[in-house]
């Protein structure tokens, strides 16, 4: 037997026969629709939304949330009120992975619904222009890239004045997502983020993860600590190095004791208060977590003693409109929950928006001062070049 008597020998030389112009198409069009990646991406063939699956492997199945249309290309998206994108990273994981696929679950359960809701009144199809973008092209074995790609596509949706309601993913892509819109707002940045931990640590395991997205976040210039707001802190899993640097930069934590003494209204109306105090908007944060694994054992670090759903629905409910910037849910894992956790995080999704409606109505869900944020290139704080084309960068080398 000789080597060009193997099976495999000709099956090399075979692959040098096909012919490659439908996937270089492919590839075109993808670059095209998806727009091109970040900076740091080296394979500059990767789009920074995902267009084509075949090439870079999808996520998400073929459908979008709630039904809403999908918008292909993403050159000619417009300024709907809610885009919905997914980032599908679990890279940020220390415990149980699969998030990835939180996504595809959410949109997944989201297609039993219709958009009505009879106690809120509420039809989101014909009160909000809504539009699905697919999801964010990150890349599993690289954060620091997969960061650089979120960034980048959140600044895309808020350079055109949308609303993102941003599915992940871990807690680690937090951190981006406020990094990403924090160039389009003029002034502060308050944040409400309900989780069982702090997630303040500086690194995990020597990486930016998921226990670390607050403490990065706040070094932003316009995303001060003491407009941060975390709420069910709590549990035998917390970090004292996220406690200690929550204490020391001024942040707040309100525990579940606290929730069950003062009850959710009023501690919603704390966190309200402190979050918008000498702040433009606020960025809403859920972590699955912060549900009691009763009813949510779908999460990479369970922690009993969270939130009830019914609770978590009525924070949803009550959450800030008026200025409100980006919702952002984190950590289904929808492969070990069967569907308990995706149809929660459908749920808050669709309470969320459909407060942003309310607040649309009254003229005040898009910006601080009553109007949705404008359109442009270059804004305080750093630079976003060319309608998303560009690498989105701050000047601090601390972020």
């Amino acid at each position: 037997m000789k080597r060009n008597q193997l099976h495999g020998t000709q099956m090399l030389q075979a692959e040098a026969e096909i012919p490659f112009k439908r996937r270089a198409e492919y590839i075109e069009e993808a670059l095209q629709n998806g727009l091109e990646s970040a900076w740091s991406i080296t394979d500059r063939t990767i789009p920074l939304f995902g267009r084509a699956p075949i090439l870079t492997g999808k996520y998400s199945a073929a459908t979008t949330f709630l039904g809403v249309p999908f918008q292909e290309d993403m050159r000619a998206l417009e300024s709907p009120d809610v885009v919905f994108v997914g980032a599908p990273l679990d890279a940020g994981t220390t415990y149980r992975s699969g998030t990835r696929f939180g996504p595809e679950g959410i949109r997944s359960i989201s297609g039993l619904y219709s958009g009505y809701n009879f106690e809120l009144g509420v039809d989101l199809l014909e009160s909000l222009d809504m539009v699905d973008a697919g999801d964010i092209t990150v890349i599993p074995a690289n954060i620091e890239k997969s960061f650089d790609q979120i960034v980048k596509g959140v600044a895309y949706l808020h350079e055109h004045a949308t609303f993102p309601v941003v599915m992940g993913g871990d807690h680690a892509i937090g951190y981006p997502d406020i990094r990403g819109l924090a160039p389009y707002v003029d002034g502060n940045i308050g944040i409400i983020h309900f989780d069982r931990h702090t997630d303040m640590t500086e690194l995990n395991m020597d990486e930016r993860m998921h226990g670390t997205p607050f403490f990065h976040a706040t070094n932003i210039p316009n995303a001060p600590p003491v407009n941060l707001v975390q709420i069910g802190i709590g549990g035998w899993n917390g970090s004292r190095y996220g406690v200690k640097n929550a204490r020391e930069r001024g942040a707040t934590s309100i525990t579940m004791t606290d929730i069950d003494r003062f009850g959710l209204e009023r501690v919603g109306e704390m966190a309200l208060e402190i979050a918008w105090k000498n702040a433009s908007c606020v960025f809403l944060s859920f972590d699955i977590d912060s549900i009691d694994p009763a009813f949510a054992p779908g999460t990479g670090t369970p922690e009993p003693g969270g939130l009830l759903r019914g609770r978590r629905c009525d924070s949803c409910r009550s959450s800030p409109g008026k200025g409100s910037v980006a919702w952002r849910w984190s950590r289904s894992l929808p492969i070990r929950c069967g569907g308990h956790d995706v149809a929660i995080g459908r749920t808050c999704h669709l309470r969320c928006v459909g407060n942003a409606r309310d607040r649309r109505e009254a003229g005040t869900a898009f910006s601080g001062t009553g109007s949705r944020p404008k359109r442009h290139a270059r804004a305080r704080g750093g630079i976003i070049r060319g309608r998303g084309r560009g690498p989105a960068r701050f000047d601090s080398a601390s972020v």
